[in-house]
C-alpha cells in the first residue's frame, strides 16, 4: 500500500492528542448509550445497548418509543449529534469543547422536543471518575479533526473485523461499539457456560458483567487507550485457559498482564506494509490459541471467509 494511501486508510492517532478527544466523546457516548438502554429491552450479552459504526460516525439504530422509534448518529463530518424520529422530527447537537452537563441538558432537551423524553441513569459507566452528567461542569476538550480521524480508523477496523467474524459459525457478536470502555469489539462463543464472573468492574452492576460472560468467550477488538499510551487492538479469552498468556501469536503484539490481554498497537499497523495482513494475523491467532487450549470444537465452529455474492457451501 502507498504511503498516502495508507494514510488516508489508517489515519495518524497521535497518543497525546487523542486522549482528550476520546474522554469527552466517551462521556458524550455514555449519554446517548444510556438512551438506547432505557428504551430498548434486554438483549442477551447487553448487545441492546451498543453502537455501530456508520457511513458518518457512530449510531444507534432505530430505538422503540411507544408508537414511534428513533435513531442517534454522531455525525462526524458534519460535527454533529443527529436526533431523527420516525414522524419525520430532527434536532442536532453540535459536538464541541465544553461540559458535559450543557451537551447532557441539550440532548435531553431534543429528546423532548421531538416528543421521546426519556430518563436515564446520570452516572457514567467503567470509568474512575463518575460525576453524574448534569453536575459535570469541568470543561472538556474536543477537537474535531482528532474525532474524524479516530472514526475513520474505526471504519477500517469495523471492516477487518466483519471479515474475521465470517470465518465462524458458531455463536458470534455483531462487530459493536460498547460505550462503557468505548471499545470496537466482536465476541465468539464456544457454546459452553463460563464459571460465575467475579465482576468488579468500576461502576458497572456485577450482574450485568455476569450476564455478559454467561458462556466461553474469545473476544477481540480497538480500544482507545489509556492516557499515554496509544490505541490498539486487543484479544482476550475468559475463561482464559492455562497457558494462553504464553501462546504464540504473531508479533508484534504482546501480553498485557495487568489487562489480561494481548495487544496489538495500532501504530504497528499503521506502519506495516499490509496493515489488514498484520490485523487479520493478530486476531486469527489470538482465537486459535484460545481455542486450541480451551477444547474448543473448531471443526463445528469454523468455516471459510465469506465472499460478496457467494453463500456458504453446504453439500
Amino acid at each position: 500500500m502507498a504511503a498516502d494511501d495508507k494514510a488516508r486508510t489508517w489515519p495518524e492517532l497521535s497518543a497525546a492528542s487523542l486522549w482528550p478527544t476520546m474522554e469527552t466523546l466517551q462521556l458524550w457516548a455514555q449519554i446517548v448509550g444510556k438512551v438506547r438502554l432505557s428504551q430498548t429491552p434486554w438483549l442477551n450479552h447487553g448487545w441492546h445497548v451498543t453502537l455501530r459504526v456508520s457511513a458518518r460516525g457512530l449510531a444507534t439504530g432505530l430505538i422503540p418509543h411507544g408508537d414511534v422509534g428513533f435513531e442517534m448518529e454522531f455525525d462526524f463530518i458534519a460535527g454533529e449529534l443527529v436526533i431523527r424520529v420516525s414522524d419525520g422530527g430532527e434536532r442536532r447537537v453540535a459536538l464541541k469543547p465544553g461540559t458535559v452537563a450543557d451537551f447532557y441538558t441539550e440532548v435531553m432537551g431534543a429528546l423532548e422536543g421531538l416528543g421521546v423524553a426519556c430518563r436515564i441513569n446520570q452516572t457514567p459507566d467503567e470509568m474512575a471518575e463518575a460525576t453524574p452528567f448534569p453536575e459535570d461542569r469541568r470543561h472538556r476538550a474536543y477537537d474535531a479533526d482528532v474525532a474524524r480521524d479516530y472514526w475513520r480508523a474505526l471504519v477500517q477496523g469495523d471492516r477487518v473485523l466483519n471479515s474475521f467474524r465470517t470465518r465462524f459459525l458458531g455463536k458470534c457478536s455483531p462487530v459493536h461499539l460498547f460505550w462503557g470502555a468505548f471499545d470496537l469489539a466482536v465476541t465468539r462463543f464456544s457454546g459452553r457456560p463460563a464459571p460465575l464472573h467475579p465482576g468488579g468492574i468500576p461502576h458497572l452492576p456485577d450482574t450485568v458483567t455476569r450476564e455478559a460472560y454467561s458462556h466461553e468467550v474469545s473476544s477481540a477488538g480497538f480500544w482507545p487507550g489509556a492516557p499515554g499510551q496509544g490505541p490498539c487492538f486487543y484479544a482476550y479469552a475468559y475463561p482464559a485457559p492455562p497457558g494462553f498468556e504464553a501462546a504464540a501469536v504473531a508479533p508484534p503484539a504482546r501480553w498485557d498482564a495487568g489487562l489480561g490481554e494481548f495487544l496489538l498497537p495500532y501504530e504497528a499497523i499503521r506502519a506495516a506494509a499490509d496493515p489488514d495482513a498484520v490485523l487479520s494475523a493478530f486476531l486469527e491467532t489470538t482465537y486459535e490459541a484460545a481455542a486450541d487450549l480451551g477444547g474448543w470444537d473448531r471443526a463445528a465452529l469454523e468455516c471459510e471467509e465469506g465472499r460478496p455474492r457467494h453463500p456458504r457451501w453446504v453439500g
